[in-house]
């Protein structure tokens, strides 16, 4: 099972431009770097083993979509 982090909506768009790039490129891990920043973004734990679901990957994809 999958440890959890807060919704992506909430963290996503404060986060810093280098984790965004790295979550981009990862196959959904959430590495300890990572992990801190949502945490301190959220104020919330994020546990080790947590990971980005297939829909929070699908957002991640629609964030670098271009806008018409």
């Amino acid at each position: 099972m999958n440890a959890q982090h807060p919704s992506i909506h909430e963290w996503w768009p404060k986060l810093s431009i280098q984790t965004k790039e790295a979550l981009r490129e990862s196959a959904g891990d959430l590495t300890p770097e990572v992990r801190e920043e949502i945490s301190q973004l959220t104020g919330t734990d994020v546990p080790e083993g947590a990971s980005l679901s297939e829909e929070d990957r699908d957002f991640i994809r629609t964030q670098s979509e271009p806008v018409d």
